[in-house]
Formats: C-alpha cells, sequence, structure tokens
C-alpha cells in the first residue's frame, strides 16, 4: 500500500521566494579564499570580490551594506558554522541544496563563476533552503552522527575478527584463538583491544543518550511509541527539530522516504519515483515499525488489522505502519503532546 501524491516534499523543497531586499549575495568559500558576488534589484551584472577566507572581513563588508540583505551559501561541512558566525549581519542567510543547482555545472567552473551563478539564482527565487538553526538541540545532530560512526567502526572489527577466524576453521564467539604464530598474536591482540574500546564506547553514548532522553520533554514523549528506543528518538528529534517546518504529514512522509511522487505529463502517468529523503530518518521509522511488530502493543493490533481485516500484504502493512509511528511523532513534535495509544481506530470509526 503506497500513498500517492503528485506534490509532496519537505516545506524547504519549494522555491524560496526572496523579495523585498537591497541586496542579493551569493558566497562562495573556500580554505583559501572567500568569494563574494551581489546584485542589486534593477542590476544586471553581479560585482564580485575577493576576500580571505577570514569570517572577520566579511563581517566588516556586510556592515558597510545600507538597506537589508539576504546571502545564500550553499550547503557544505562548513555551512553551519558559516550560518551561525555570519547570521547577525545579514537579513537573512539561505543555505542551499548544491544538489538542485544545476546551473552551476554548466559553463566555465571556478570561484568567481559559482558566485556569480548562485547570486543570480538567488535574486531568481530558485534555491532550495535547507534547514539550519542556531538552537542548541540542532548540536544533538553531530552526536547522532557520531555514535554512527562509532557503531561503523565496531561491526568492522567484529567482521575483520570473525574473518580471522573463519581463515584458521573456528567459529567466532564459540571458539578460543589460539595464535601459533607472533603475527597471529599481535592481530588478535589489538583486535580484541580495539573491540573491548568499541564496548566501552557504545556504552557511553547510550548511557548519553538515556541521560538526553530524562532532559529533554520532547525525546521522553517519543520513547513512549512502542518501537522508538532512546536513540531512535534522539534521532529523530535532532533530524526534525522544528516540526511546523513541514506544512503537513504527507510532507514529512515525503521528506522521511515513506511515499512515492508521480510522474505526470499530459494526463498521462510514467510511473513513480521517491523523492530525495533522509535516509535516517527512513532507517528509523522502518526499524522502529519492524520493533513494534514484534511486541505486545497497540501498533501490534494495527498491523494485524491491516493484515486481517484490510487485506493488506506483510510488507504493505509493515510500510503502512512506519508511516503511522511516523504520522505520529510528527504530530507529537508540532503540537508539543503525548502520546495517545489506539488513535488508529478512532480514524477507523470516523471513516
Amino acid at each position: 500500500m503506497n500513498v500517492r501524491k503528485k506534490d509532496v516534499g519537505d516545506k524547504f523543497s519549494r522555491v524560496e521566494m526572496v523579495h523585498g531586499y537591497n541586496h542579493y549575495i551569493a558566497l562562495d568559500w573556500s580554505l583559501d579564499n572567500a568569494t563574494l558576488a551581489r546584485l542589486s534589484p534593477s542590476s544586471s551584472t553581479p560585482k564580485v570580490i575577493r576576500l580571505n577566507s577570514n569570517v572577520k572581513e566579511i563581517k566588516d563588508w556586510a556592515q558597510k551594506l545600507r538597506g537589508r540583505s539576504i546571502l545564500s551559501i550553499e550547503e557544505t561541512t562548513g555551512s553551519h558554522w558559516l550560518y551561525v558566525e555570519l547570521k547577525d549581519y545579514f537579513s537573512k542567510i539561505l543555505i542551499c541544496d548544491p544538489y538542485r543547482n544545476r546551473l552551476l555545472s554548466e559553463g566555465a567552473k571556478n570561484d568567481k563563476a559559482d558566485a556569480i551563478k548562485l547570486c543570480q539564482l538567488l535574486r531568481s527565487g530558485m534555491l532550495k533552503e535547507v534547514y539550519h538553526s542556531v538552537d542548541e538541540d540542532y548540536h544533538l545532530r553531530k552526536l547522532v552522527s557520531y555514535y554512527e560512526d562509532w557503531i561503523k567502526f565496531g561491526v568492522r572489527f567484529q567482521n575483520q575478527k570473525s574473518a580471522l577466524y573463519r581463515s584458521l576453521g573456528l567459529q567466532y564467539k564459540k571458539e578460543q584463538l589460539k595464535a601459533t604464530t607472533a603475527h597471529l598474536q599481535f592481530i588478535d591482540k589489538y583486535q580484541h583491544e580495539a573491540l573491548e574500546l568499541y564496548r566501552e564506547g557504545k556504552k557511553a553514548y547510550e548511557q548519553l543518550f538515556k541521560t538526553i532522553r530524562r532532559k529533554n520533554h520532547h525525546i521522553s514523549r517519543l520513547t513512549s511509541i512502542a518501537g522508538i528506543s532512546d536513540i531512535s528518538a534522539v534521532t529523530i528529534y535532532s533530524i526534525v527539530i522544528d516540526a511546523g517546518r513541514f506544512a503537513n504529514k504527507y510532507n514529512y512522509w515525503a521528506y522521511c522516504g515513506l511515499v512515492f511522487q508521480e510522474k505526470e505529463s499530459g494526463n498521462r502517468s510514467y510511473g513513480r519515483r521517491r523523492p530525495r529523503y533522509n535516509r535516517k530518518l527512513k532507517a528509523v521509522y522502518k526499524s522502529a515499525a519492524v520493533a513494534a511488530i514484534g511486541g505486545k502493543n497497540d501498533i501490534r493490533e494495527y498491523y494485524d488489522h491491516l493484515v486481517v481485516d484490510a487485506g493488506l500484504s506483510p510488507w504493505d502493512a509493515r510500510h503502512a505502519v512506519a508511516r503511522y509511528i511516523a504520522k505520529v511523532s510528527y504530530a507529537m513534535l508540532k503540537n508539543g503532546t503525548a502520546y495517545q495509544p489506539y488513535q488508529w481506530r478512532e480514524s477507523l470509526t470516523k471513516k
């Protein structure tokens, strides 16, 4: 069962309207230099200046501008740092999605050309904005990202140790490795130390997630949904932060990769495609659906209803459960409400 919507996507996938500014500015930043292109509402050719990669120089330049100014920067590793540093020096900062800026790949490719094209796209209102915030909770994204890297580190070492055992005809976790050579002793020693470090770090991360859950009422409420663990709740909240930036549940589903968009032209359908989405959120909701279905709770009853009464296949029912969990968590974050079990029954009654 797939929800079909022609225009679903997060709020920022729409064209960002940028009217009423005296200065339209694009910044192309690198470690070596900073290139700024500026357009006024009436000018046709951007004025370009080059500065050192020094935020103070950009701040000094911005303070000389008169009137309202908007600055565009493409999303990169350092874009949030620039956003925080420069937010007080421009009327608005628009961090844009580089994936959408196909014009930048046409013609000459250098700092000056990129800044000019970005400036022209900005004034035309053709940039897609990427969400950034100075909210302290925004930094939870870093914590979640590094936790995921830590898990990948541990999985990689566990796989390497298992491969070592298999190469000697042994079963990892069931048999002891008897290192017969100095090389095997060396490998086994440092693999063991690496895995011990991984387990300690993983335990510390999980304890920190529990502490965050106790202190943040939004995250605490999310864990009341069957299938949502402390780590899942922190991940959801760190990515969403402000649920109001999504117009409705359909926009949020698209952002999570839980719906398809239909391709249509001339009243003819050309199939469906999945919009660009947040892979972390999709993984969280898919995992939450599997976890909830495996227990005894209201969501498991919803799954049984979909399979038995609605006649859905197990795969479609599981997908519907993932969307249900996403819808509920979105509503809780947007309205600041607690979880209400068996809401799906109310929907059936209304029908």
